[in-house]
């Protein structure tokens, strides 16, 4: 037996209400160019629109101008989703409730989970939305994934309930020295004062 091995999320599709409340929001508020629609080709009376995050993948949204918008908390039963959440950068997250607040959006706050800060927001159909913004920046030719996992294996060695800002700095020169070489012999921490 062997596995399937994915490259990464191709695309993400969500139930939506009318074309025009899905423009509005996956463009209209988190910025994500709309690429395209067609018709749900499994399903003639449903659209299929077509948004950018960022990264060149894809969301899209099925949509029904029949199908009106209700805003109550989706499921949280077992295999629903919980939630989506989107990467912005430092400054527009600094920049995030203020654009929320212009709308009128209600949200939780800034959540720091050591590493990364979260703000979560329900779209008009009651979707829970992260906006994620992490609080480290991965060596050269490393990933955020590659850093996760070293600091979290530091954080077991250590003890810590949660990773913290101290394992993702040590996760950090470990990468650097594992990954990068050096003409010194004695790479330790040093004070030349």
């Amino acid at each position: 037996m062997k596995k399937i091995q994915s490259l990464g999320v191709h695309h993400i599709t969500l139930m939506g209400a009318d074309r025009q409340s899905s423009i509005d929001f996956w463009e209209g508020v988190l910025g994500m160019p709309f690429l395209f629609d067609q018709p749900n080709l499994d399903d003639p009376d449903e659209g299929h629109l077509y948004f950018d995050p960022g990264d060149g993948r894809l969301i899209t949204i099925f949509t029904n101008e029949n199908r009106k918008r209700v805003h109550s908390r989706t499921p949280m039963d077992a295999g629903c989703v919980h939630h989506i959440a989107f990467e912005v950068d430092r400054a527009m997250f600094d920049q995030a409730l203020a654009r929320l607040a212009e709308r009128g959006i209600g949200n939780s706050g800034v959540k720091d989970r050591g590493f990364m800060h979260s703000i979560y927001f329900k779209d008009p159909l009651g979707l829970l939305i992260e906006l994620a913004c992490y609080t480290f920046i991965p060596p050269r030719g490393s990933s955020h994934a590659e850093v996760m996992l070293q600091a979290h294996k530091l954080r077991v060695e250590r003890g810590a309930e949660a990773i913290e800002r101290e394992h993702l700095a040590d996760a950090a020169v470990m990468i650097v020295e594992r990954s990068q070489g050096s003409l010194s012999a004695d790479r330790s921490a040093k004070n030349p004062f």
